[in-house]
């Protein structure tokens, strides 16, 4: 990220962050991830993905991502005492160079920054395929015109609404 620099979030915030409830994050993210990715996962990927337990840890934030693939979908898990199959560890600023691809997973991984748990196997499927993917799929334009072109979903008319902020003091209206 051009023009601002590596950043931890202060422990305070961290702390304030692993505090909140688990579950409502976990649902967040499963939705994010349906929304951007799981349209562009492979056949075979999704297979090995089937019921497996994963976790992301965002090691500043303190906040913690428990999920699963399930019937072509990712779905939040509550995992209880069971440890994951795969846990991906690393700070906040860590997975914003990953997804910007302005730092190499490997890299990450070699000093120590990216920490992965688990089944190597499942690691190495999960960092292999995100590797393959072009990036330009996360990008927010992009996950809503696929949202909205591949589910025949419709966006609501905005039209009234700015006609009635347009009507409120100060406000001007539209010739």
């Amino acid at each position: 990220m051009k023009g601002i620099q590596a950043f931890t979030l202060p422990a305070p915030i961290g702390r304030l962050l692993g505090s909140l409830p688990k579950g409502p994050g976990s649902r967040l993210f499963v939705t994010g991830l349906n929304l951007a990715l799981s349209p562009h996962l492979p056949t075979d990927t999704c297979a090995m993905l089937e019921g497996r337990a994963l976790r992301i840890e965002v090691a500043d934030a303190e906040l913690r991502f428990d999920y699963t693939w399930r019937v072509r979908a990712f779905r939040a898990a509550d995992h209880g005492g069971r440890t994951p199959d795969l846990t991906i560890r690393a700070n906040t600023w860590d997975y914003l160079q990953l997804i910007q691809r302005g730092e190499d997973p490997d890299t990450l991984f070699f000093s120590r920054r990216l920490v992965m748990e688990g089944d190597t196997e499942l690691g190495l499927l999960v960092k292999n395929t995100l590797d393959s993917l072009d990036m330009e799929i996360l990008k927010p334009a992009r996950v809503l015109g696929n949202l909205v072109s591949g589910n025949g979903l419709r966006l609501p008319d905005m039209s009234a609404l700015h006609r009635g902020l347009a009507g409120l003091p100060g406000r001007h209206r539209a010739p």
